[in-house]
């Protein structure tokens, strides 16, 4: 039986928003289940936290290509080698006989990863017709903030009941049914542009780029400002980039067009959305941190905190895009904006002696506000794009965003790290340093809700 046009939108739709689910999974899944990697292959945390640092790098450095991708092969075959490498890198880990053989797995699953995120909100934003983008990045905003959430929570089921490689079947497992609906259900078509050439010095430059300022935001936040290797990798990383965008603007075939930018909307959301995954990216770590550490919880409290927000984004994510392209986005952004700064700015004032059920209310809020942001805020930015770049965009802002969230997490761990040395030394509260922490993230939602007020029309 053959599929209508917009019966094989709608499934190709849905197996990228599951494939890019799963690599969101990935992500932050292994967030719970190092502890049991460290034991089994030897090695120490430190060395176990290059599983997450090595993902978050090589997904960074591949979203640039992804544009290149996408004219010199066809979207089918782009979802093919997007699954592919999630395969390949699925069976590598779960026969890993050495930690380096893991990581080379984790490295192959985050390629993947990084062709899948602007794929999915190209297709949101191209293959859907006016008046239905809304919703269709609303949808795409579950696999980009429920499947991250959820993550730690299955990692640690898993790990606890079978072992961290029972994800990696279980990972593969779902891969090779997301394959074989790939190869059943979307349809055949020609690549945009078979001749596309491949800007291999760009690509250097946003490698070194966006790879450099990763890289440094990671380690600053257990190696401070002050060591080699942050500042050089983020002198590295800012010089290379500027000399990216320059490079971009001057050659005739860029591999990222910053025709982007010439598009208000899009500069608008870029910044909105910047702030607001800095603002929120962080909160997954240091929660844990709060409840743990500051309040003595255990680390199934600290996964409460988180439940009620990720279930309710399943809703809160479509529902928000639906209303986006009803009423139009700046209604639903300037509430999306008001309950995350509320939420954010209510937590920048708990301590030691907050019970857990408040803590879990204000991040339930402060989550709602986020699932409601990501999908409407996106969409208007990209709807004054023309056809042509929409990849473009998806792609640059897909890098930055990770920049961004990186920097906003080693902000918060850095400053939580070095209030709580002098609150050792009785100068100050211990509970001053994860508030101040809070305050950042608070400052940053803030700054989305005065920038969505101002400027969303």
């Amino acid at each position: 039986m053959s599929l209508s046009e917009k019966g094989r939108t709608y499934v190709l739709f849905a197996i990228v928003v599951l494939a890019c689910a799963l690599g969101s999974l990935t992500q932050t899944v292994m967030n719970s289940m190092l502890g049991g990697v460290e034991a089994d292959f030897g090695v120490n945390a430190s060395v176990g936290q290059w599983l997450t640092t090595i993902y978050m790098l090589a997904l960074g450095i591949t979203v640039p290509a992804v544009t290149f991708l996408s004219q010199r092969l066809s979207l089918r075959n782009v979802v093919f080698l997007a699954l592919g490498l999630f395969l390949v890198g699925g069976i590598v880990d779960v026969l890993a006989p050495t930690f380096g053989v893991l990581v080379f797995g984790r490295v192959l699953q985050a390629v993947g990863a990084g062709i899948t995120l602007p794929v999915l909100q190209s297709i949101a934003m191209t293959r859907f017709p006016k008046g239905q983008n809304g919703t269709a990045m609303g949808i795409a905003g579950i696999a980009m903030g429920f499947a991250p959430n959820i993550g730690p929570l299955i990692g640690g089921a898993l790990v606890d009941s079978w072992g961290w490689r029972s994800f990696f079947w279980l990972f593969i497992a779902i891969v090779v049914l997301l394959i074989l609906a790939a190869f059943l259900l979307i349809a055949r078509e020609d690549a945009p542009m078979r001749d596309a050439r491949f800007e291999g010095v760009s690509f250097l430059y946003s490698a070194l780029g966006f790879g450099g300022l990763l890289l440094a935001f990671s380690n600053a936040a257990s190696l401070g400002v002050q060591s080699p290797l942050v500042w050089v990798p983020a002198v590295v990383g800012i010089a290379c980039l500027v000399f990216f965008v320059a490079r971009q603007k001057r050659i005739e075939h860029p591999l990222i067009s910053m025709r982007i930018f010439e598009s208000s909307r899009f500069r608008i959301s870029f910044i909105a959305q910047n702030c607001l995954f800095a603002s929120f990216m962080g909160i997954t770590l240091i929660v844990p941190l709060y409840v743990q550490g500051l309040c003595g919880g255990s680390a199934v409290e600290a996964g409460i905190v988180f439940i009620p927000a990720t279930i309710l984004a399943v809703v809160v994510n479509p529902l928000a895009g639906i209303l986006s392209d009803r009423v139009g986005a700046r209604p639903v952004v300037i509430v999306a904006a008001a309950l995350l700064t509320v939420g954010a700015v209510s937590m920048a004032f708990m301590d030691e002696n907050t019970p857990l059920w408040m803590t879990t209310l204000m991040q339930t809020v402060r989550g709602m506000g986020v699932s409601a942001l990501i999908g409407p805020l996106n969409s208007w930015g990209m709807s004054g794009l023309p056809r042509e770049i929409m990849m473009d965009a998806s792609a640059f802002f897909a890098a930055v965003r990770q920049a961004c969230a990186s920097l906003g997490t080693a902000i918060m761990v850095l400053v939580i790290t070095s209030l709580s040395a002098t609150a050792q030394s009785g100068a100050m509260d211990m509970s001053f340093a994860y508030q101040a922490a809070f305050g950042i993230s608070a400052v940053l939602a803030a700054c989305v809700l005065v920038v969505v007020i101002a400027k969303v029309r």
